[in-house]
């Protein structure tokens, strides 16, 4: 992998978990998220007058933007459960395994093919992981509600991360943030006001309303964020190689989930992540 998308990529990782927390950190996430989403579209539009791009370019890719946006709303309706329910050092690691689904994808229906070597190190990533979030005295499938929404937002992910990396062969990064979010944010009003928790009251899912300056800055963090894993992507960016040096943000979301959530067996996690780390050597190395 070039040290350049090699670089992007773990930039991106340092912000991603970032935003995750604060999110978890509001009365409500669902409404933080709402919050999340209008955000970045605003940024995007400004991002995208200021460099002069043509929003009206993404209609020639409109079937690559409707499966991201299937796969963006799918990683963040479950993503939201996922944190209203379980710890964020838990089930993190679980919802950045995108790497597995995008190499058995890619094999499969897209003709990719990866080296052993790679796969070796795809899978070092993946098996740190897991272990990460493993608990002692805990099972799995104690709670394999959050465990199903936290896999249903991996899929999400590796399914708007595949057909993103194919669009930013065509248009713009902010081209595509404007309109992927453009199109989510009535199905988020919808989803999270009538399948959500009781009792939801649309007022419930605007809280940026009453905090607006936190959410630009949530919001900032995770335009930076994705922005530059687009960017890796358009750079030529392997989609199976960068999600999986983007799994570099587990560690920093177990540090997050220790201070800012108290959550437990931090010294064990973050010495789990030495694999997951190997592992991201391996791929950028030989990826």
């Amino acid at each position: 992998m070039d040290l350049t998308i090699a670089g992007l990529v773990l930039l991106s990782a340092a912000l991603h978990p970032l935003w995750n927390a604060l999110v978890k950190r509001q009365e409500r996430a669902d409404g933080a998220y709402i919050g999340l989403t209008s955000t970045i579209m605003v940024v995007a539009f400004i991002h995208s007058m200021v460099m002069g791009y043509d929003l009206l370019a993404a209609f020639d890719i409109w079937p690559l933007i409707t499966i991201s946006v299937m796969g963006q709303l799918l990683y963040g309706s479950s993503l939201i459960v996922t944190l209203r329910r379980g710890d964020l050092s838990s089930y993190y690691p679980i919802v950045r395994s995108s790497p597995l689904f995008i190499v058995i994808v890619g094999v499969l229906f897209l003709g990719h093919s990866y080296s052993w070597v790679v796969l070796a190190g795809i899978a070092c990533v993946l098996v740190g992981a897991f272990t990460l979030q493993y608990r002692r005295g805990s099972n799995l499938f104690d709670d394999p509600k959050t465990l199903m929404f936290a896999f249903l937002a991996m899929s999400g992910t590796g399914i708007y991360s595949i057909v993103d990396a194919r669009s930013m062969q065509v248009i713009e990064p902010p081209v595509l943030f404007f309109w992927i979010e453009v199109l989510c944010v009535p199905f988020y009003l919808f989803i999270f006001r009538f399948f959500g928790v009781s009792d939801t009251r649309m007022s419930d899912l605007y809280l940026w309303v009453k905090n607006p300056v936190l959410f630009l800055s949530i919001g900032a963090i995770c335009y930076a964020s994705y922005f530059l894993i687009l960017t890796a992507y358009a750079m030529g960016g392997d989609v199976a190689a960068v999600t999986s040096v983007r799994q570099a943000s587990i560690p920093i979301s177990v540090i997050l989930g220790g201070l800012m959530f108290r959550e437990g067996s931090m010294l064990r996690r973050f010495f789990a992540s030495c694999l997951l780390a190997f592992g991201i050597v391996v791929v950028v190395i030989m990826g």
